[in-house]
């Protein structure tokens, strides 16, 4: 499975914005951003000078953006795309639903994991089970009614002991409920455009796209 392997705090200095990459570290002051928020490289500080950015180079960043902040890169992030334009609605919000509900940013969403990394390398592990079925694939959309459950053998790791006892301190989507005994959850509905709290432009994402 392809993925970045590089320094996650550069891509937020690249944004020029927290993209929440590292979990709790990114509220801290030991957060890159809080110490040289201009982009990595002996040219990153001038690039705080340079002129307006044009409305192609706009929308590309939107749409870097959104393929960083959910994990993914361009080619699995354009076929996301192009079933958001089959699917009846808006192709841009179509593409938010999709995004918010793969399993590894569910169980980020459900505060099981402090990152969406942390999160897809639990799926990729075995943790997780949907509708009973063990799942072990970060990329697999949730559906209405799915039951998302640590699987009983992963509950006596210490790892979950500890999560169970921090569940509560990060705000939960109206979208999905969570029962913090069993550490299991369920897709209540499709969220919308206000459950989505990252700071994005679905717009730019399409007009990119359809140049």
């Amino acid at each position: 499975m392809a993925r970045y392997r590089g320094p996650v705090c550069k891509l937020c200095r690249r944004e020029g914005q927290k993209l929440f990459l590292k979990g709790e570290r990114c509220f801290t002051p030991k957060c890159a951003m809080e110490r040289r928020s201009y982009p990595a490289g002996i040219h990153g500080r001038r690039s705080q000078f340079r002129r307006r950015v044009s409305e192609y180079g706009t929308q590309l960043r939107e749409k870097q953006k959104a393929k960083r902040i959910y994990g993914i890169l361009e080619r699995q992030f354009r076929r996301y795309f192009e079933e958001a334009e089959r699917r009846p609605g808006l192709t841009g919000l179509n593409l938010l639903k999709m995004l918010e509900t793969r399993l590894d940013n569910v169980v980020y969403r459900l505060g099981l994991a402090s990152s969406r990394s942390q999160a897809r390398q639990l799926v990729r592990h075995g943790h997780f089970s949907v509708n009973g079925r063990k799942t072990n694939i970060p990329s697999y959309l949730v559906r209405l009614g799915d039951e998302i459950a640590v699987r009983e053998r992963s509950k006596e790791m210490t790892y979950f002991r500890d999560v169970a006892q921090r569940l509560g301190e990060r705000p939960l989507p109206e979208w999905l409920s969570l029962d913090e005994e069993t550490l299991s959850a369920r897709v209540l509905a499709f969220p919308s455009r206000d459950d989505v709290e990252i700071p994005l432009s679905e717009q730019l994402i399409v007009e990119y796209y359809s140049r």
